[in-house]
């Protein structure tokens, strides 16, 4: 890992960081709100805090949700490396991503490699990272999630899959 992408890996780390501690503090501030609406002992009252304990609730769902995976990914991805099946480095634009047409060359090799091995986490995870650099977080997001998935049934069972 290059210096510059290590810093680029920590300042994102750190900018999901205060984005949680954000959406923690508006979860926190919304279920305040929520207990002052229904001590009011008013209907309208009751029924604005009752909606806003729902949202306090769909909002520490979602932030546990995100926290936990973003964990659970950070160490599938570190063993993945420490197993050293990480997809080769792409070439990078001036400004530090993925350059489009060499992420779009590797999404292939990672797709088949999918195609071949479809129990694989290790696979899945590739794929995850060529969607990622190809710029299509919704179908990165799938795969890391479907390789995290297959990653926790294999500790389940106790089986290691070779990549």
């Amino acid at each position: 890992m290059t210096q510059q992408h290590a810093v680029r890996v920590g300042f994102r780390k750190s900018a999901a960081l205060a984005m949680a501690a954000l959406l923690a503090l508006y979860v926190i501030l919304a279920g305040d709100r929520a207990v002052r609406f229904i001590a009011t002992g008013e209907p309208l009252g009751i029924a604005v805090g009752v909606a806003l304990i729902v949202t306090f609730l769909a909002g520490a769902w979602a932030l546990v949700r995100e926290v936990v995976f973003g964990m659970q990914l950070e160490r599938a991805v570190a063993e993945l490396e420490a197993e050293g099946g990480m997809p080769a480095p792409l070439q990078r634009t001036p400004a530090g991503r993925a350059d489009k047409d060499a992420a779009e060359g590797a999404f292939p090799v990672a797709k088949a490699d999918v195609e071949a091995h479809p129990e694989s986490w290790q696979s899945w995870l590739r794929l995850s990272m060529a969607y990622d650099a190809a710029r299509d977080r919704r179908r990165a997001r799938h795969a890391a999630r479907t390789a995290l998935g297959l990653r926790r049934s294999l500790r389940k069972t106790g089986t290691q899959e070779a990549s």
